[in-house]
């Protein structure tokens, strides 16, 4: 995988002020307000940021949570996970192995087969609906 480099000032210019704060700043947008919520449209989930592709339409589920979630990466190379401590109790962040954008968060209350809910911001992703699911 071809790693992406940018300065911070190249990441503004390219990102929207919501897919920059999220992606570059690990914000979080608010839920039930992404477009890809209440999507079912097949395709592939890519990274805003660098297109990365990510996430299959065939693995996105409703967890009931605002964001969309996913039972598991497009394969185990395109997501990096890494310890977020930034609140009071420790989670899973899932940044994009390409850019290292935050995406969001993984959580074990998943459905099966992989038990895994990949919470993920719809500002942090695109979908591409030519693509295979």
């Amino acid at each position: 995988m071809q790693k992406v480099e940018l300065t911070d000032s190249e990441w503004k210019e390219k990102l929207s002020q919501d897919e920059y704060d999220v992606l570059r700043k690990a914000g979080t947008e608010p839920p039930f307000t992404g477009k890809y919520v209440h999507v079912k449209d097949n395709g592939v989930y890519a990274c805003a940021g660098c297109g990365a592709e990510l996430f299959r339409s065939d693995t996105k589920y409703d967890s009931g949570t605002g964001w969309p979630s996913f039972w598991e990466p497009i394969n185990a190379d395109a997501v990096e996970l890494h310890r977020d401590w930034s609140m009071l109790v420790p989670r899973t962040e899932v940044r994009c192995a390409s850019c290292g954008g935050h995406l969001g968060h993984v959580f074990g209350d998943g459905p099966q087969p992989t038990g895994q809910r990949y919470c993920m911001n719809s500002c942090a992703l695109s979908l591409n609906k030519d693509a295979a699911s």
